[in-house]
Order: structure tokens, then sequence, then C-alpha cells
């Protein structure tokens, strides 16, 4: 593991901890960060309705990721105007630490993030720098689950365009 690597503070929201978990690629977020930061809204949305989502387990069995209560519950308050429970706890966790890499899918909760200066990632990004670093051999197989097995919605230009990133255009 290299240095740069662990000296990384991020911090996730849930969606890229259910999406990953849905095609078989949670450990992506290990080899990538070495650690991850959650707040305890994301560890509720993982359970919510009484179900285990996919990642819950994962989640609570990681050894690299921390769990960390969110300090300032006005900047919560005040972004759960526009956002839901967990991005709104994601983005203050990530001013909290002083995070260097918050990672988020929902648009409203990127445009909010980026907002307040934070450095946002999403799951394609996410898929799209595992293959730069040679952690995995293809994006678009890892893409095609994401649409397939996790439900995840991906336009037609951001599939291209995370094609072309990764040098399979």
């Amino acid at each position: 593991m290299d240095e740069a690597r662990q000296s990384l503070i991020v911090v996730s929201n849930t969606s890229p901890l259910t999406n990953l978990a849905a095609i078989g690629q949670f450990d992506l977020l290990q080899k990538l960060f070495g650690s991850l930061y959650v707040c305890q809204a994301v560890i509720g949305e993982l359970s919510a309705d009484g179900q285990m989502w996919p990642g819950a387990a994962e989640t609570n069995t990681a050894s690299w990721i921390d769990v960390h209560r969110v300090v300032d519950r006005h900047t919560v308050d005040a972004l759960r105007l526009g956002l839901d429970a967990g991005e709104a706890e994601t983005i203050a966790l990530a001013l909290q630490l002083g995070a260097d890499l918050v990672l988020l899918d929902e648009q409203a909760g990127r445009r909010a993030a980026q907002y307040l200066d934070l450095n946002v990632m999403g799951v394609v990004g996410l898929i799209v720098r595992a293959r730069q670093r040679e952690l995995v051999p293809a994006v678009r197989p890892l893409l095609d689950d994401l649409r397939q097995l996790a439900g995840f919605y991906l336009s037609e230009s951001v599939y291209n365009h995370a094609l072309d990133l990764a040098g399979e255009g």
C-alpha cells in the first residue's frame, strides 16, 4: 500500500457502497483508498426498511471503514433542505474531516459538495480509476453490470465518456 493512498481522507455516501457491492467490486474501495469514512446516516440507509441492502454486510465487517459521528448538526440541517440524510451527513462529515475526496453519485449531492469546494467522485469514476491503476481488466463489463445488476442509471454519454477515459472507447 503506497503512502499517498494511506493519507487520503475519503468519505463515502451510500450509493458507491451499494452499487459496488451489487456488482461484486466492493473491495475496489479498499484497493483504491486504503480506508474510508462513512457517517451514521449511511449506516442507517444500508439497513433501511428493515432489510440489508447490498454493501451493508461488507460495510459492517470491513475493518478499513470507519464510522464517524457528524458534529456540526447545523450544516446537516441546512443541507437537508435539498438532500437526503445520507448525502447531507456525508457532505458535513467530509467538511468536518477535511476530506480529500467525497464519494457521491446523486446530482444534487454532487452539486452541493462541489459548491462547498469538495472534490467529488462517483461510482463510474471509481471504476475508471481502478482501470487506470490496473485493478480491473476492463471498464465496459463493470459499467454493464452497474446497469443490469445494480439498476444504476447511466446515460449513454457518461457510459461512452468512461470508456474513452479508460481507453476502451
